[in-house]
């Protein structure tokens, strides 16, 4: 089961999809692709923002599991991860639109492609698991997507939602069982009582 570090694995093997696809063409560097807030993108040409962490129906993974003869844990949980996926051109002004769309046109390809993260791309305990993460763009309504710009007084840049599922955390809570060894069945006789 993946560990407390999935949401970090999960990021990690996004940025390195991304890395890889987006490199030389339209970017010419790899690390100008990171996790990072889309208001504070520095030299970031295209960023990875996780604005929301959601867990899938919590009925599926309330409950305990067998590990082994007398130990039972509590369920793993999955995670929904919502990703604001945002383009930052350093072209001239008359240039940079095009080119913010020319990276998110690259970007949305390259998601669409690979729709589960490769094998490859898994670090930690999701490569441990072999943990299937599958990529969505989300249909946001266009006032939320303006509600996670709202903070700062930056200028809104186009954007879409990514949503990253199959995350999973194991638990750490498990308790110890004690297994029925023998059981004692004894009957009673009923005195007969007549006259």
């Amino acid at each position: 089961m993946a560990d407390y570090t999935a949401i970090v694995e999960a990021g990690s093997a996004l940025v390195d999809l991304l890395r890889d696809n987006l490199t030389p063409e339209p970017l010419g560097n790899r690390e100008l692709i990171a996790l990072c807030s889309p208001h504070e993108s520095e030299n970031n040409q295209l960023t990875l923002y996780l604005y929301d962490i959601e867990e899938e129906s919590q009925n599926m993974t309330s409950g305990y599991y067998q590990v082994d003869k007398n130990t039972q844990r509590r369920s793993p949980a999955q995670f929904i991860l919502r990703y604001l996926v945002t383009a930052h051109s350093k072209a001239p002004v008359q240039l940079r639109e095009a080119d913010q769309h020319r990276i998110l046109g690259a970007a949305i390809q390259t998601l669409r492609d690979n729709p589960v993260i490769p094998q490859q791309y898994l670090g930690g305990s999701l490569a441990e698991e072999q943990a299937q993460i599958h990529l969505a763009m989300e249909k946001v309504p266009f006032e939320q997507m303006l509600k996670i710009w709202n903070n700062t007084s930056k200028e809104y840049k186009a954007s879409f939602v990514l949503m990253v599922t199959g995350v999973t955390i194991a638990s750490k809570r498990s308790c110890h069982v004690t297994r029925v060894t023998e059981v004692e069945i004894t009957t009673k006789q009923m005195d007969g009582g007549g006259s």
